[in-house]
C-alpha cells in the first residue's frame, strides 16, 4: 500500500446547522471611527468565513453610500499579519486565493502583503519571502497616503460597492486558514538569512534538459534527457556533501512548500514524497488545501521542485496521451495511473541515487548518515504529530499503463 504522511488539521467539523443570521454591525460601520469600522469588517468577514456566504453581500447593501476606507486597510493590516503569524508565506496565500476566490480579491491580497512588507526593513526580511513577493509583484503601487482601496477600485475599474465585496471576500478567506508550521522567520523578527541553492549553472543545465524531456514526443529521448538531469543533480549533492564535510550548520533544514493543481492531489502528492526521498529529504502532503510541505537542506530542495514539477508534466502528459479507451478516461483509472507512476519512479530514482553513492568515496557514508539525522530532526520539530493514509486504488489497467509510463520517462545513471 502506497502511503504518505498526512498533515494532521484543526477544523471546525461541518454539522448541517445553518450558520448565526445575528445583525450584521452596520452602526459601527456607520460612525466614522477607524478602529470601529475595521472591527465591523472584520465581524462580517468572520461570518463569512464561517459559512454564512449573503454576510458580505447584506453588509455592503447596507452600508454601500459610506467611505469605510480607512477601517477596511486597517482590518486588513491585522488580518494580514494573523495568517503570516500563523505560518502562511506569500506564495501560500496567493495559491490559497487562487483556489477559493475570485481575481479581483487574489490582486487585492497581493497589495495587502506588500503593504505589510513595506514597514520593514530589507534586511530583516527573509530572502524567500522576498522572493515569494517578487515573483508575485507584490509591490507598492499607490500612495500610501492615502487609502489604498480606493486607488485599488480605480485602477482595478471596480465601483465602491464591487471594491469593498472583493476586499471583505479577501479577508474572510484569510479568516479561515488553519495554523501552520512556521518555516520562515517573519519580516522584522530575524537576520536576513542566505539561502545555499544549487549553483546557476547547474541549475541552468537541469533546467533546460528537463524542459527538453517535457516537450519532446519521444520516450527513450525523454528519458535519456531525464536521466542525464537526475545524474547531474545527484553528483552535485554529492560533491557538495564531502565539501562540506567539516562544516556545521545549527539552523535546522530548510522546509518549503509545494501546491498541487487539481484533480488527483492525493497521487501526485505521493509523486513528490517519493521524489523527495530520493534526495534525502521527507515530505507531509496537507490535503484540505492542497500542498505538500518538504523539509531538507536547500540544495536538496531545488532538486526535488525542479525534478516533480518536471515528472508532474510528464506524468500528466503520458496519461493524456494513454487515454484511448473510454474506461482510461475514467477517474479511477486515471488516479490508478499517476499512483503507479509515482511508485514506480520513486524505485526508479531510489536505485539511481544507491547507483550513484554506491560510486562515491567511503567518506561520504557518515556524512549522509548525519545528514538523516537532521533531517529527520528537523521533520519531527515542524510536525511532532503526523498519520499515514493510504491511497485506493480501483483500477488495475491504471496502474498497469502507469507503471509502463514510469519506465520509459526513468531517472537512472547512464
Amino acid at each position: 500500500m502506497n502511503r504518505i504522511a498526512l498533515a494532521k488539521q484543526n477544523r471546525r467539523r461541518r454539522t448541517g446547522r445553518t450558520p448565526t443570521t445575528a445583525g450584521l454591525p452596520v452602526d459601527a460601520a456607520l460612525s466614522g471611527d477607524p478602529a470601529q469600522v475595521a472591527d465591523a469588517i472584520a465581524t462580517v468577514a468572520f461570518l463569512a468565513a464561517q459559512g454564512d456566504r449573503n454576510a458580505i453581500v447584506r453588509f455592503v447593501d447596507q452600508v454601500k453610500d459610506a467611505d469605510l476606507s480607512a477601517g477596511v486597510q486597517l482590518a486588513g493590516q491585522r488580518i494580514i499579519a494573523r495568517a503570516f503569524d500563523f505560518g502562511w508565506l506569500p506564495t501560500d496565500v496567493h495559491q490559497a486565493a487562487r483556489r477559493r476566490v475570485d481575481e479581483f480579491a487574489t490582486a487585492y491580497l497581493t497589495d495587502l502583503m506588500a503593504e505589510h512588507r513595506a514597514d520593514f526593513p530589507t534586511e530583516s526580511v527573509d530572502e524567500i519571502w522576498q522572493s515569494q513577493l517578487t515573483e508575485l509583484d507584490a509591490t507598492v503601487w499607490w500612495t500610501r497616503a492615502h487609502p489604498h482601496l480606493r486607488q485599488w477600485a480605480d485602477r482595478a475599474l471596480l465601483t465602491a460597492e464591487e471594491a469593498l465585496t472583493a476586499a471583505m471576500s479577501a479577508l474572510a478567506l484569510l479568516i479561515q486558514l488553519p495554523k501552520l508550521e512556521q518555516i520562515t522567520p517573519l519580516p522584522g523578527t530575524h537576520r536576513r538569512t542566505t539561502h545555499q541553492h544549487v549553483d546557476e549553472k547547474t541549475l541552468g543545465r537541469v533546467r533546460g534538459l528537463l524542459a527538453k524531456a517535457e516537450s519532446t514526443s519521444f520516450a527513450e529521448e525523454a528519458e535519456t534527457l531525464s536521466a542525464k538531469a537526475q545524474e547531474l543533480m545527484t553528483k552535485y549533492a554529492i560533491d557538495r556533501a564531502l565539501l562540506h564535510t567539516e562544516l556545521t550548520d545549527p539552523d535546522l533544514p530548510a522546509a518549503r512548500r509545494i501546491w498541487l493543481e487539481t484533480p488527483y492531489t492525493d497521487a501526485k502528492a505521493l509523486l513528490i514524497d517519493m521524489v523527495t526521498r530520493a534526495n534525502r529529504a521527507r515530505a507531509i502532503f496537507v490535503a484540505d488545501w492542497g500542498f505538500v510541505t518538504i523539509v531538507g537542506d536547500d540544495p536538496d530542495l531545488d532538486a526535488v521542485e525542479i525534478l516533480a514539477t518536471s515528472l508532474l508534466v510528464q506524468a500528466t502528459r503520458a496519461m493524456i496521451d494513454n487515454a484511448t479507451t473510454e474506461d482510461s478516461r475514467s477517474r479511477h483509472y486515471r488516479k490508478a495511473f499517476l499512483t503507479a507512476y509515482a511508485t514506480r519512479i520513486g524505485e526508479l530514482l531510489t536505485e539511481a541515487t544507491e547507483a550513484t553513492i554506491a560510486d562515491a568515496p567511503p567518506q561520504l557514508l557518515p556524512v549522509l548518515a548525519s545528514h538523516r539525522q537532521r533531517v529527520d530532526k528537523a521533520f519531527d520539530t515542524y510536525f511532532p504529530t503526523v498519520r499515514s493514509r493510504g491511497i485506493t486504488i480501483r483500477s488495475a489497467e491504471g496502474w498497469t499503463a502507469g507503471t509502463e509510463a514510469a519506465d520509459q520517462a526513468h531517472f537512472g545513471s547512464n
